[in-house]
């Protein structure tokens, strides 16, 4: 049960955010200051912070309705989240900044990885619950 809700909140989470950053690829300007100063960097926004992050939320809503893929959808999450948030910590670090967009990122996604890497240790049968 607790997996279900996880991959549950993950996929309202993720998937709306990547669709909106694909269609508005300049809000991270604003809140983020991440800018495409090209059409190419415009889409490179588009497929990391849109297309990757609509992907993960697929993936997690996805797994709500195949059991099968709870696991693989745990399994990403918990590598794909500790990657960003190792990232994020080592870039706030060399930068010497830590904005409030980055803060935010930074607990999401050490809590995103805490939660899915607890929930892979739990007993198969409970995690499929």
């Amino acid at each position: 049960m607790a997996g279900r809700a996880f991959l549950g909140f993950s996929a309202l989470v993720w998937f709306p955010y990547g669709l909106f950053c694909f269609f508005q690829p300049s809000y991270l300007a604003e809140v983020a200051g991440v800018a495409a100063s090209s059409p190419t960097g415009t889409i490179e926004i588009r497929a990391m912070y849109g297309g990757l992050e609509a992907a993960l939320g697929a993936l997690a809503g996805l797994a709500l309705f195949r059991p099968m893929l709870l696991r693989p959808a745990l399994v990403t999450l918990a590598f794909v989240c500790s990657g960003l948030f190792l990232a994020r910590l080592l870039g706030a670090g060399l930068g010497r900044e830590v904005s409030g967009y980055t803060a935010f990122g930074l607990v999401f996604e050490l809590l995103s990885a805490a939660l899915a890497t607890w929930l892979l240790t739990r007993e198969p049968g409970q995690t499929a619950a």
